[in-house]
C-alpha cells in the first residue's frame, strides 16, 4: 500500500477517473440484512460436485464480530442462482455476497464480516457486475470450474467488479488499501457480447489479493473496434496473480498498479497481450505468448514513461511480431521504462524482441533466439552505474538449487486438493478447538498436530485460535484455512524480547518432510514482544515442498488484537516513548539455515492504520523485525511483502541460494518519533544492524533489505518505500525520507528491478552508498536495472 495522498489521479482507459481518495475515509457503512431465500440446493446436501470443498461441514464463525449467525460460507445456489445458462443469476450472486452486516460501499474496511462464496458447476449469466465486498473470496468449483457470462443487456465496468466506481469518480473501497480478496476456479466468456464491449474482471487492489486458475474466453479479432479485455486494473498497489489464460480481446490484461508479481500467465489471439499503463515495477514470471501482435507494450507517456519497471523471466513469446514495445530513449537523464529480460525464449515467429516506438519505430533488440540475459535501464556492476540498452555481459549464475529440471526458477501453485474426498480434512472444531478469541486453544490444536495421520489434512474453521506457547507442527503436514482464520499468540510465553519464543514452530532442526499450509492469518493478542510469529525448520524432500500459499502475517490493527487505534493511535505532534502496550511482536517469520521454503503471496504487515474502527486512522504499533532469512539450500519467495516493521522488513543472515521476485516494503511510518533504536534491544544473534553507528537525524529507520554475510541471492524485482518522517510527508517530495534503503554487506547478490521511494541513497555496499537515488529518477521511485556484486 501506499498513502492515497502520494498518488496522482490518471485518466485511464474506458473513460474513467481514478481520483485520489481522501486519507481519513468516511464513517463505516455496513450493508443491509437481506432476507435470505429458501436454499435451493444446500453445500450439505453435496450440490453437483465431488470436490469436498462443497461438502465439508461448514463451523467457522467470525470470532470478533458483532452478529453470531454471521454466515462465513455461501453456496450461491442457496440464493436462488441457477447456473443453467439462461437465468439471470445477477441478483442471486450478489445476495449471497451481500448476505449481514457486510463491508459495502461507505466502509473502507472490515475484518469481522468475511466470506466465501462457493459457485458449483454451471453456467452464471449475470445482467450486471458481481461485487466481491471487502474480505471476501469468490471460489468456484475446482473440479469443473463454473463460467460466468455477461447477457446481452450487460450493463457495468466488468463481470468481477473489484472496486466499483461511485458518482464523481470516488472508488468504494481505498484502491490502495483494497486488502484481503480472492477469486480462483472460474472461466469468464465474453463472447456472447458484441466484440465492441466486455471486460471480465476490473481488479483494482492492494495487498493480500490473488486471481488463480481463470480462464478469459474474448472475440479473436484483429479490428480495431475490438474492445475486449480480460483485466482492467486501473490502480491499487498488489498483489499476486497465477495460472490465468486469456484467449482472443483487444487486450488480454490492460495492467496498472504499484508493484505486483505475476505467474503462468498464458496469452493466445490477443491483439495485445499485456497494455502495460503504468506501474512502479511489475515482476512476469513463466509467461506463455502466441499469436499475437504485440506480447507487451509498455510504451506508454511517449517521452515522460508511465511505467516505471518491467521484469520478465523463464517466458516463451510465439507468432507474436513485436515482442515488447518500449518508448525508452538511453540518452534520457531518466529510467523509466527499465526493462529486464531473463531467459525469454523469442525464437519462433518473433520479428522484434525490443521494438523502440519512441518517436519513430526502431527496431532495439531482433528476435528469432534465447535471450539470456538483456537489460535496458541504469546497470551497476559493483560500484559502477551507467544507462544500458541491451545484453548484460555478466548474466547471473543461477544455482541449481533454485531450479526445476527444464532450468527454470522452481514454482508451484496452491494446491486445492481436487480428489480429496471431506473426509480426509481434520477439522480443529471438531476436534475440540473453540476458536471463540478467548478460550486458549494451544493444548487442543497440538494434540490434532501429534495425532494427524499421513494422508490427513488439517482444516482449520475460520475463528481466533488463542495459543500461549509454542505450537510444534510436525515435518508432513497440510493446513487449509477457511479464509483465514487467525492464529493469535497471548499469554506470557511470548513477552520477553530478550528470549523470544516461536509461535507455529515448523518441523525441528535435521527435518525432511512435505508441508503445504495455505489461507492462515497470524496475529497477536495484544503486546506480545518476544514473539516469533512462524519458525520454519523443515527441508523439503523436493525443491518448493515446503510451501506457504496466501498465508499472512497481519500485528494489530484489526478487531481482537487489542493493538488499536483506542490504545495505540498516533501522535506525532509529541515526542514520546513507544507504549509498551503496542510492541506487538519480535519477528514476523524466521527462516533457519537447514530449511528451504517455498512462499506465495504472503503478506507481513505491522498494521499503518485501523481496519476495523472508524475513522480508521493510523496508528503505532512496534514489530522489531518483518523475515530474518537464514536457508542455505534452496529458498523461494514468490510475491511476498513486509512493511512497517523497525528494524528491519528483510534481512539475510548468512543466507545462500535464494530466490525473491517481487518483494515490497514500507518503513514504518512513525520513525523519526521514536527511531529504530526503539522499542527493540538490538539482538546480536539474528543479526539485527548497529544503529549506533548512525549519524544525522534520518538514518536510524527500517532497512528495507539487508543482506549480510551471503551469497547467491537472486532478487527479481523490488519496491522499497519511505513515505514518512513522524508522518510527514515533506520529505517525499525531496526524496529524503531516510538515509539508506539496501544494504549489502560481505556478500553477492545479483538484483533486477529494484526500486526504492524517498531513500537518498538506495544501495549501499559495507556501509558505502553506490546507487544514489538522485541519479536513477524514474517515474516515481528511483530505479535501477541491475545491480550485481
Amino acid at each position: 500500500m501506499a498513502p492515497s495522498s502520494l498518488l496522482s489521479a490518471l485518466v485511464l482507459a474506458l473513460g474513467l477517473l481514478s481520483s485520489g481518495v481522501d486519507a481519513s475515509p468516511a464513517a463505516m457503512v455496513l450493508q443491509r440484512d437481506i432476507p435470505v431465500p429458501t436454499p435451493y440446493l444446500t453445500a450439505e446436501n453435496g450440490g453437483t460436485s465431488n470436490w469436498w470443498f462443497a461438502s465439508i461441514k461448514r463451523q467457522g464463525r467470525a470470532a470478533y464480530g458483532s452478529d453470531p449467525d454471521h454466515k462465513v460460507f455461501r453456496n450461491v445456489r442457496d440464493y436462488g442462482a441457477k447456473g443453467d445458462g439462461n437465468t439471470d443469476d445477477t441478483v442471486a450472486i450478489n445476495r449471497a455476497i451481500t448476505d449481514g452486516h457486510r463491508c459495502g460501499q461507505g466502509c473502507d474496511s472490515n475484518t469481522v464480516t468475511p466470506a466465501i462464496v462457493y459457485f458449483p458447476p454451471g453456467d452464471y449469466r449475470v445482467s450486471k457486475p458481481i461485487v466481491p465486498l471487502y474480505y471476501t473470496q469468490l471460489v468456484g468449483d475446482a473440479t469443473a470450474r463454473p463460467t460466468l457470462r455477461p447477457l446481452l443487456n450487460f450493463q457495468g465496468i466488468a463481470v468481477i467488479d473489484s472496486d466499483p466506481y461511485a458518482d464523481g469518480g470516488v472508488n468504494w473501497w481505498t484502491n490502495q488499501n483494497n486488502f484481503f480478496r480472492q477469486v480462483r476456479n472460474f472461466k469468464i466468456d465474453l463472447t456472447s457480447l458484441p466484440k465492441t464491449t466486455g471486460t471480465g474482471i476490473h481488479w483494482q487492489v492492494a495487498q493480500a489479493t490473488s486471481l488463480q486458475n481463470i480462464d478469459f474466453i474474448m472475440h479473436k479479432d484483429r479490428a480495431e473496434d475490438n474492445k475486449q479485455q480480460g483485466i482492467f486494473m486501473d490502480n491499487g498497489s498488489g498483489g499476486f496473480m497465477t495460472d490465468l489464460t486469456f484467449i482472443g480481446g483487444r487486450y488480454g490484461a490492460f495492467l496498472g498498479n504499484q508493484q505486483f508479481t505475476t505467474r503462468n500467465l498464458k496469452f493466445d489471439g490477443c491483439n495485445t497481450a499485456i497494455y502495460m499503463n503504468w506501474n512502479w515495477v511489475w515482476t512476469f514470471h513463466g509467461l506463455d505468448i502466441q499469436n499475437c501482435a504485440i506480447g507487451i507494450d509498455m510504451a506508454q507517456g511517449n517521452d515522460v514513461q508511465t511505467v516505471g519497471s518491467v521484469i520478465v523471466l523463464d517466458s516463451v513469446f510465439r507468432d507474436t511480431r513485436v515482442g515488447i514495445a518500449t518508448a525508452y530513449d538511453p540518452a534520457k537523464p531518466w529510467t523509466n521504462g527499465t526493462l529486464v529480460l531473463d531467459n525469454v525464449d523469442m525464437k519462433k515467429g518473433v520479428d522484434h524482441a525490443v521494438l523502440g516506438v519512441s518517436g519513430k519505430w526502431q527496431g532495439v533488440l531482433p528476435g528469432g533466439e534465447v535471450v539470456k540475459s538483456w537489460l535496458q535501464g541504469r546497470s551497476y556492476q559493483g560500484n559502477f552505474g551507467q544507462p544500458v540498452q541491451g545484453p548484460n555481459k555478466e548474466a547471473p549464475r543461477k544455482p541449481a538449487e533454485l531450479l526445476d529440471d527444464r532450468g527454470r526458477i522452481v514454482t508451484k501453485s496452491k494446491p486445492q486438493y481436487e480428489t480429496q474426498s471431506s473426509q480426509r480434512f481434520v477439522s480443529v472444531k471438531s476436534r475440540g478447538a473453540k476458536g471463540d478469541g478467548r478460550t486458549d486453544d494451544t493444548a487442543v490444536l497440538q494434540d490434532v498436530f501429534n495425532q494427524a495421520g499421513p494422508s490427513d489434512i488439517i482444516y482449520f474453521d475460520h475463528g481466533a485460535y488463542v495459543v500461549t506457547n509454542t505450537i510444534r507442527v510436525p515435518r508432513n503436514v497440510k493446513i487449509v484455512g477457511e479464509i483465514w482464520p487467525l492464529i493469535m499468540a497471548g499469554g506470557e510465553h511470548f513477552k520477553d524480547q530478550d528470549n523470544p519464543q516461536p509461535v507455529f514452530q515448523i518441523g525441528r532442526k535435521g527435518d525432511v518432510g512435505n508441508v503445504e499450509i495455505q489461507d492462515l492469518m497470524f496475529e497477536t493478542l495484544g503486546p506480545q514482544p518476544g514473539a516469533i510469529l512462524m519458525e520454519i525448520n523443515v527441508k523439503g524432500e523436493t525443491k518448493g515442498s515446503v510451501g506457504l500459499f496466501d498465508v499472512h502475517f497481519r500485528v494489530g490493527g484489526s478487531a481482537g488484537t487489542q493493538l488499536q487505534m483506542d490504545k495505540c493511535v498516533k501522535n506525532p505532534s509529541v515526542r514520546k516513548e513507544p507504549n509498551p502496550e503496542c510492541m506487538g511482536a519480535f519477528m514476523m517469520l524466521h527462516v533457519r539455515p537447514w530449511a528451504t521454503p517455498y512462499l506465495e503471496n504472503v503478506w507481513m504487515w505491522t498494521a499503518d492504520h485501523e481496519l476495523d474502527m472508524a475513522p480508521y486512522t493510523q496508528i503505532d504499533v512496534f514489530t522489531g523485525r518483518g523475515a530474518v532469512i537464514e536457508s542455505r539450500e534452496g529458498a523461494w519467495f514468490w510475491g511476498t511483502a513486509s512493511e512497517h516493521n523497525v528494524m528491519s522488513n528483510y534481512q539475510f543472515r548468512e543466507a545462500a541460494n535464494v530466490f525473491l521476485g517481487l518483494i515490497q516494503t514500507e518503513t514504518a511510518y512513525f520513525q523519526g518519533n521514536p527511531d529504530a533504536k526503539k522499542p527493540f534491544r538490538r539482538q546480536i544473534a539474528y543479526g539485527d544492524p548497529d544503529f549506533d553507528r548512525c549519524q544525522g537525524p534520518t538514518c536510524a529507520r527500517t532497512w528495507g533489505l539487508r543482506i549480510n554475510d551471503s551469497k547467491d541471492i537472486l532478487i527479481y524485482g523490488g519496491g522499497l518505500y519511505s513515505f514518512f518522517d513522524n508522518y510527514g510527508q515533506t520529505c517525499v517530495a525531496e526524496n529524503n525520507c531516510q538515509d539508506n534503503m539496501v544494504g549489502i554487506f560481505n556478500s553477492s547478490v545479483n538484483m533486477f528491478g529494484i526500486s526504492t521511494k524517498a531513500s537518498v541513497n538506495m544501495i549501499s555496499v559495507d556501509g558505502e552508498p553506490v546507487a544514489k537515488d538522485q541519479n536513477n529518477r524514474n517515474n516515481f521511485c528511483a530505479a535501477v536495472a541491475a545491480f550485481q556484486l
